[in-house]
């Protein structure tokens, strides 16, 4: 089977000006935020719990996530990459899917999301995961990587013999991260939630709070949940200025949503350690509005609200109108946050050029922007800040 480019205009043409309808047809991203794909096959009951963010386990069995905004997407423009037609049923998705390797499979899903570039997280992964090069390989485009500190502490504390090396090996860890590496990333959201203390704590506090962590043992064998250890992390990148990634929002059922609100971060962006630092708040959903507001209020905040797009579907194109309320556009960012399932990679791309189309779209026609603006706001949220921010070459 051929991998085929996809319409991602189709039955909205009438909507979007047909010149937007190029523009964001010839855009080539930057996904600033994804993950890796799934390098075996996997059961459907684990697909489905994929489909989930929260991830129940098992899928209770009077439902199916095929029953959802993702699962209708995916029916919808992810069965056609497959030979198959749109809203095939869920079993003959299933079918025609498990004919695939997962080799094949991405060829034939990234073969039409013209991303250009991948910036790829590889704090979760694991053989089951591609590597960043073999995302790019598949999609005929390039990678880089986000290191996220909680795993590189974990893996520096269980190297040290005591806790006083601590913090000297996790500087050096990050010295070393530096040279391959475009950015960090910190999953405080889902160890402590953001309702902490954000001053960054002393050595000797660190240190003490690291033998905690070590525990009897002389290495740490559980994963960071200590808050004065991470905001030492986040504290501790800031340094080098690199960008600095924190996950926002909607997440998995550990997370506590309500205290991964970014307006909870004030008192860390208000330090003056952090103010040359690129913190980049991602996906965001259903603190988008208050995560577009920071971006407004601090020069060094940037967003996006790549991971929403695909759970909520058909309903993608009320957030992304709702992102571009005050924020500038020059603080914006495409992501897609994809893991595991390859449906994910190319659905982050359809949802966001369609949105973007009806929204733009509905703007230009009714006067308020201009077709050149629309333009130069696609060029702008689809690659040009991430370049600019992540020091991307084309």
């Amino acid at each position: 089977m051929q991998p085929q480019e996809i319409n991602s205009f189709a039955g909205i043409e009438s909507d979007v000006p047909a010149e937007l309808v190029e523009a964001l047809s010839a855009v080539e991203l930057v996904d600033h935020h994804v993950h890796g794909t799934f390098t075996k096959h996997v059961s459907r009951a684990v697909f489905e719990e994929t489909l989930n963010e929260a991830s129940p386990s098992p899928t209770p069995d009077f439902m199916t996530m095929f029953d959802s905004q993702l699962g209708f997407a995916v029916r919808r423009w992810a069965a056609p990459q497959l030979g198959l037609p749109a809203f095939s049923s869920p079993d003959e998705y299933w079918q025609r899917r498990v004919q695939s390797s997962p080799i094949e499979l991405d060829r034939l899903m990234l073969a039409g999301v013209n991303v250009r570039h991948w910036v790829v997280d590889t704090g979760f992964s694991s053989a089951s995961i591609s590597s960043p090069e073999a995302l790019a390989d598949a999609s005929n485009a390039t990678s880089s990587e986000i290191v996220r500190l909680e795993s590189l502490a974990e893996t520096v504390a269980s190297l040290c013999t005591s806790p006083g090396e601590f913090i000297d090996a996790f500087r050096a860890a990050l010295e070393e991260a530096r040279t391959h590496a475009v950015g960090f990333k910190t999953i405080a959201a889902y160890r402590v939630g953001f309702d902490i203390d954000w001053l960054r704590p002393s050595d000797d506090i660190v240190t003490k709070a690291v033998g905690n962590w070590m525990g009897g043992s002389g290495s740490a064998r559980t994963p960071l949940a200590d808050p004065l250890i991470i905001v030492f992390l986040i504290h501790a990148a800031a340094e080098l200025k690199m960008p600095i990634q924190f996950h926002v929002g909607y997440g998995d059922r550990d997370l506590d949503l309500h205290k991964s609100n970014p307006m909870l971060l004030l008192p860390l962006l208000r330090q003056v350690g952090l103010q040359d630092t690129p913190v980049m708040l991602l996906h965001c959903w259903p603190y988008h509005r208050e995560a577009g507001y920071l971006a407004q209020a601090f020069t060094n905040v940037y967003f996006d609200v790549g991971l929403a797009l695909n759970y909520v579907g058909a309903q993608s194109t009320q957030i992304v109108r709702e992102s571009l309320e005050v924020a500038p556009f020059a603080k914006q960012l495409f992501s897609s946050d994809a893991f595991g399932l390859v449906e994910l990679h190319c659905l982050g791309s359809v949802l966001w050029r369609r949105s973007m189309g009806l929204v733009l779209g509905s703007w230009v026609r009714q006067g308020d922007w201009s077709l050149e603006d629309a333009v130069r706001v696609i060029r702008l949220i689809g690659y040009e800040n991430a370049d600019r921010v992540y020091g991307l070459s084309r």
